[in-house]
């Protein structure tokens, strides 16, 4: 409600002002104050919007009390009530920025139709504000699913519909820092833990958070110059587990990755912090991939590396024939090498150890991988190393034999439902249960085409039923189907149907003509 305060030091003239106004505006919250000192001191208390401030009064002036009050209210309006039309005090009140003045004694006519014009100021003013509170929130909301969609797109390879490099941009921050990724192990149900992670991360300076997978949180962490990478990344892991007030033993862990320099290298430091989680029982509860024990310095060898990524990325997509092939030639390749069986074995249990990560944050309950013992030879290890893969490759099949059959008709239908909202790949993945790389598999081998081509069908044949409408017009078609941009609908509409929207709806009408 609008609030007004009447400073006078005349009782009669702010009681009748009170009644013309109380009776105009039955909703206006009205004040009054006997002078100028008093009008300063009913400012802070009652916060009035407007206040009609009589000129001429003992102690302190009108204008001398308005000079005050703007100083701690900026944005309160001011309404001059004076007996005397004087050059000086108008000009004085203009300075000050007062938005009107009346005469006394005025027709109560002529004060409802002035204080009536800086009402409508008033909530122009509020109602302008609060447009612009709600565009800030919108565009901090756009920002914050803009940081997961790109390390989605980072480090698990999605598609989307908005390219990375226009969400980059979006972030400003300078990507040409050095980065590294954090991941967070947190207990089963954290969601809640998720905002005050975020926050967390943020006082340990810029990052990008991601979505939270199963029980894994990773996080993109840009490097701080003025610090060590090593004490930068102890100090945001031990900031991380002071959330944890419930101390829940070994269901919180940290897994900190290698520094790169690209964003196209991000995903190795993101398989390195994932096989640092590979042990969450440990004493201190966050560990470095360069602590991980190694038995020669080969560990960091980048066809070490690219195994692992190749690895990571077969295992997300469930092709179990390859996956089978890349173990056996890996160890292959370190026999006819001559490495030791030992360090063969710690290699190979290290790639198990991202498939089983992997695994997990795909929702799939594993249980920790082992060799049961200490191959004697090469032939044993690769029996074991096949045993092991077969006990994963069956968890696999299970989880999704049992949610397949009735998913790709759940989401076909969800998708045909809403085509025309902003449906994101991870969003979809939530809703239905399923890893966002899993879907994107069903829809390539189920239905032939890609997650983004199937939505882009649905839309484009929802336009062409609004096109059979002549007072839907090309703008109102575009925005109900989804897109938010014109000429880009009539682009994906060509390149789907061969011809514009218009000469599309052209050929319905003269179709119609002719019968």
């Amino acid at each position: 409600m609008m609030r007004l305060l009447i400073v006078d030091d005349e009782p009669i003239e702010r009681e009748g002002m009170k009644a013309i106004l109380q009776k105009a505006f039955p909703n206006l919250l009205i004040e009054q104050a006997k002078n100028g000192k008093n009008a300063i001191e009913k400012t802070e208390s009652f916060q009035p919007n407007i206040v009609l401030m009589d000129i001429m009064m003992p102690g302190m002036t009108g204008l001398e009390a308005i000079e005050t009050i703007q100083v701690s209210h900026p944005s309160t309006k001011f309404v001059m009530v004076t007996a005397f039309d004087m050059f000086d005090y108008a000009r004085q009140a203009i300075k000050l920025g007062v938005k009107d003045y009346l005469l006394k004694p005025s027709k109560a006519s002529e004060i409802v139709l002035t204080v009536g014009k800086v009402l409508d100021e008033c909530q122009q003013e509020l109602e302008a504000a609060s447009n612009s509170e709600i565009q800030i929130e919108k565009w901090e909301q756009a920002l914050a699913l803009a940081e997961t969609d790109i390390v989605t797109q980072l480090l698990f390879d999605h598609v989307h519909e908005v390219h990375i490099d226009m969400l980059v941009e979006m972030l400003d921050i300078r990507t040409s820092l050095e980065k590294f990724v954090v991941v967070v192990v947190l207990p089963e149900g954290a969601l809640h833990y998720y905002l005050s992670i975020k926050e967390k991360v943020r006082e340990y300076g810029n990052a990008w958070v991601g979505a939270l997978n199963g029980r894994q949180l990773p996080l993109i962490i840009f490097r701080d110059s003025k610090r060590s990478f090593r004490s930068q990344a102890i100090a945001l892991a031990k900031g991380i587990l002071s959330l944890d007030k419930e101390k829940q033993g070994t269901d919180w862990f940290l897994g900190i990755g290698q520094v790169c320099e690209n964003l196209d290298d991000i995903r190795l430091s993101y398989q390195d912090a994932l096989i640092a989680t590979m042990d969450t029982s440990l004493a201190v509860k966050y560990r470095f991939y360069m602590d991980v024990p190694a038995l020669t310095l080969e560990t960091d060898n980048q066809i070490i590396k690219q195994q692992q990524k190749d690895f990571f990325d077969h295992i997300r997509l469930g092709d179990w024939v390859t996956i089978r092939t890349r173990l056996l030639d890996v160890i292959q390749q370190y026999e006819n090498v001559g490495n030791s069986l030992i360090y063969t074995q710690q290699r190979i249990l290290e790639l198990l150890w991202v498939a089983n990560r992997v695994m997990d944050e795909m929702g799939m309950e594993t249980s920790a991988l082992f060799f049961s013992f200490q191959a004697n030879d090469y032939r044993q290890l690769r029996t074991e190393t096949l045993l092991l893969l077969e006990q994963m490759n069956s968890v696999y099949n299970t989880h999704y034999d049992q949610i397949e059959a009735d998913k790709i008709h759940q989401i076909q239908q969800y998708i045909r439902e809403h085509s025309h909202e902003d449906i994101s790949l991870d969003a979809l993945a939530y809703r239905v249960n399923l890893s966002p790389i899993y879907i994107s598999k069903m829809f390539k081998e189920k239905l032939g085409v890609n997650y983004i081509d199937y939505l882009t069908e649905c839309r484009i044949e929802k336009a062409k039923k609004l096109l059979n409408n002549p007072e839907k017009s090309l703008k109102e078609i575009t925005f109900e189907i989804g897109y938010h941009e014109p000429n880009y609908f009539s682009k994906v509409f060509k390149k789907m149907c061969g011809v514009s929207p218009k000469e599309y709806r052209k050929t319905l009408w003269s179709k119609k003509a002719e019968v």
